[in-house]
């Protein structure tokens, strides 16, 4: 016959393993509740979806513009001319408040494409449609404060602090953007 073994070594066994089951279902439940969690903080599909905008450059004669709409905001796209590619490289030797190269601020020398919100209080400059005042630099000029901007979409003269951002974009072919 052999002895029973002593109450406290059982004891011990079995308390390190409920302890050990417990903590693996406990961090298994907290993973699994976890997962939702993260997943309910990305960005709605719908969200997603205007998070990106495609524009047709081949509707924009050279010396015009148009505006869209990405994430809310007016996005200036100019078909620049010869001229204003010009007057913004030879630009590029002033001293501006927000040193930039027109060749920094663009992918292509003929297309600008920057954000239209006045980057001193968040007005639209005016300077995107025909017979709007552009400024003394071509570019856009903001009546509220009289921030003027270059055909670079940089600040010249004005409160504005800095240049017109540049969304992200990227050309799809010849003709086509993609903002965001």
């Amino acid at each position: 016959m052999s002895e029973p073994l002593p109450p406290s070594s059982c004891a011990c066994n079995r308390r390190d393993f409920l302890t050990t089951t417990t903590a693996g279902l406990g961090a298994a439940g907290l993973a699994a509740a976890a997962v939702p969690l993260i997943g309910s903080m990305n960005p709605a599909a719908d969200t997603q979806a205007v998070g990106t905008v495609d524009v047709d450059l081949s509707k924009i004669a050279v010396g015009g513009a148009l505006t869209v709409t990405w994430r809310g905001r007016p996005v200036f796209i100019r078909h620049r001319t010869e001229e204003e590619i010009a007057r913004a490289r030879a630009d590029d030797a002033v001293s501006l408040r927000d040193q930039q190269t027109d060749s920094a601020r663009v992918q292509r020398p003929e297309w600008l494409v920057v954000i239209g919100i006045c980057t001193h209080l968040g007005c639209i400059p005016l300077g995107q449609k025909a017979g709007e005042p552009r400024g003394e630099f071509g570019g856009w000029f903001c009546p509220c404060h009289g921030s003027q901007y270059d055909t670079s979409g940089r600040a010249r003269k004005g409160p504005a602090p800095r240049n017109l951002d540049v969304p992200p974009y990227h050309f799809l072919d010849d003709g086509t953007i993609r903002l965001g």
